[in-house]
């Protein structure tokens, strides 16, 4: 068996898994807070946000804030199970 034979491969990016992690501690967040918590760019965190809600592991709401778009995501259901399972195989890797 290969060393990461068995975790999802959709969360094994780093930039889905740090945007995922964050969403698992809050309610709810806007695409520029996950930005300036990730650092990475808008055009690269849009890309993986999209892969992420194709998947049906986020959420993402568009509408307006003062006359300006807002982006907001939420973790689902999914994602969260998904999320949970790939940090156990983690745990399973770890244990000598």
């Amino acid at each position: 068996m290969k060393k990461f034979d068995g975790l999802n491969p959709l969360l094994h990016s780093q930039l889905r898994l740090a945007v995922v992690s964050i969403l698992m501690s809050v309610e709810s967040a806007e695409f520029v807070y996950i930005q300036e918590k990730t650092g990475a760019t808008a055009g690269n965190l849009s890309v993986q946000i999209n892969k992420l809600s194709k998947a049906g592991y986020l959420k993402v709401t568009k509408s307006f804030k003062n006359n300006k778009p807002l982006t907001s995501c939420k973790i689902t259901q999914a994602g969260i199970a998904a999320f949970e399972e790939y940090v156990e195989k983690i745990q399973q890797y770890l244990k000598p």
